[in-house]
Order: structure tokens, then sequence, then C-alpha cells
């Protein structure tokens, strides 16, 4: 299948495009306009960009799109809502247009994220048919990129499916993410470069997590095999604390060090808990296959024995 991967530069889209390769999949790269790294292979543009967009799909003639570029960040969002928007959400109708004018057959899987669901009570797990309540301008301009996806289908036929992909870890993560930024640090105390003090936000919230090469397995499955107008969640169904996390990362790693909440590092509007249901995935098959604490040892570069 030929498949244009968009976001192909990022944490989850490196590990997607080796696991399509290694399937059989021709895939074609589309990178962000200051992606590091040249690669003449791929496709250079700014999803937010109407006709380069337009001229991606063109060139590409994909038969499945994975739609993974947009704006990440939960934290960062607060700061610039008008670009998350601008790339999360319209980058998102940019995409379907050019499907809908060039290549219509086009099977596309949105990627959007388990914040969408905003809180969910404590001991509870979402299901894709939960209300949405979403906390921040990041899961909310994923919410309209949710309904604009699934608006093309219904008034104008693409096949669209979505994903809502909760916490995922490995290895090559942004230390701006919460579980890499932990690495980070004891990284720098482990070689004795800063003070044995790892500072933290909140660390008694709920958290979804699973092995990133387990959610890229879940977005290759969902391409080829999901219906057409769906949501589904992509997580383990388990919730771990974050102050769980770092203890385990603690043990792992052998440093010590005394932690301390940094006032800087706590998230407007954060979310209690946010842990959801993988059944409707699993009822297509999919199963993980890594376990968290295999995620870790590759975040602290600990290898995977």
């Amino acid at each position: 299948m030929r498949i244009l991967v968009t976001g192909a530069d990022g944490f989850a889209g490196r590990h997607l495009c080796a696991l399509l390769r290694a399937a059989g999949d021709e895939v074609v790269e589309a990178h962000g306009p200051r992606a590091e790294g040249a690669n003449s292979n791929a496709l250079n543009f700014d999803i937010a960009d109407e006709a380069a967009v337009r001229t991606a799909v063109e060139k590409a003639q994909p038969q499945g799109i994975i739609h993974l570029a947009g704006f990440s960040s939960v934290a960062r969002s607060h700061g610039n809502p008008a670009r998350v928007f601008a790339v999360n959400a319209l980058g998102t109708v940019n995409l379907l247009t050019a499907v809908r004018e060039s290549t219509p057959e086009t099977r596309v899987l949105l990627i959007s994220a388990g914040e969408v669901y905003g809180p969910v009570p404590e001991g509870s797990r979402a299901t894709e048919d939960a209300a949405l309540l979403p906390r921040n301008p990041y899961a909310t301009s994923k919410m309209a990129a949710e309904l604009a996806g699934l608006q093309f289908h219904r008034n104008y036929g693409l096949a669209v499916v979505v994903a809502r992909a909760f916490s995922h870890l490995g290895a090559g993560q942004d230390a701006t993410f919460v579980v890499p930024s932990f690495a980070a640090q004891l990284r720098a105390i482990g070689k004795w470069k800063v003070e044995p003090v790892l500072r933290t936000g909140n660390l008694e919230a709920i958290r979804d997590f699973s092995h990133v090469r387990d959610v890229v397995a879940a977005y290759r499955l969902l391409l080829t095999a999901g219906v057409a107008g769906q949501t589904y969640n992509v997580c383990s169904g388990t919730g771990r604390t974050i102050r769980s996390v770092l203890e385990e990362m603690l043990a792992l790693s052998g440093v010590p060090a005394r932690i301390e909440q940094d006032p800087a590092r706590l998230r407007p509007a954060d979310i209690p808990s946010l842990v959801g249901s993988p059944d409707k995935l699993r009822a297509l098959g999919w199963e993980p296959k890594h376990t968290l604490t295999q995620a870790l040892r590759e975040v602290l570069e600990l290898g995977t024995a």
C-alpha cells in the first residue's frame, strides 16, 4: 500500500514509518517546513498552507494517509492557541480538501488524542461514545479536526477513520513531554552535571500509557481495517499516576534524586485522570506486545533487556 505519512519526522512518525516499511508498504514521508536533517525523498511543507498541502497530495497520489502532523504539546498550546488551531484543525481541513479534490478513494486515518475527553472519573475508562469535554487549546483543536473528518466522510464519502491516541512512550520523544523530561533530568544528575533534585509538575495525575511501537501498530491496523466514519481509542486501558511512573524510572536508573514540585511545570486546567477503553480496537485484533517498563528503559536509554 502506498501510504503518505504526515508528521513523519516526529516521534511517533519515525516509529510508524519504520513499521510500515518493515511490513512492505511504500511510504511517502511528509515533513514540516523546518524539519531537521535533509531527506531528499521527503515532502516538506506547512500543513497550514492549503496550496502546499494540495500539491503534496497530488504528487504523492497515496492509497492511504496517516495524518500525524500537528502541534502536539498540551502545555505549550495555552501560549499560542491560534497557531494550534491553524495547524491541527485547519491543517486537517486542508488535507481532507486535497484528498477530496485529487484522490477521493484514499483512506485517511486522522490521529486525534485522548485529551478530547477531558477529565475521566477515577476508576473509569472513557469509551468512544463518551461526551467530549476538552480542557485546553490542543484538545479543542483535535476535537475540531475530528469533526471535520467525520463531516468529510458523511458529506463527501471520504473513507476517514479517527484514532484517539492516549499517552505513549519510547525512544526519541522530545524532552518537553513529562516522562522524557524526567529522563533528561536523571541523566544529567547521574553524570553529576546538576544537583540531585528532580523537578516535577503534578505527580498525582493519572494517565494511560502505551509503548509507541504498539501505538503505531494500531495506526496501521486502523488504516486498513478501521470502519470509515468510526473512532477508536488507542490506549492500554490501565491508569498509572505520574508519581508511580517516576518511581519506576528512579528504580530502573539507579540514580538517587530528591523530588521537588516546580510551579512552572504545573499546567492550567490539568486533568486529574485520563484513562481509555481499548475494547473497540481490540475487537479488530490489536493486542499490545510491549510493556511500559520496556518503554521506560528506552526513554532512559538503558536498552530493552
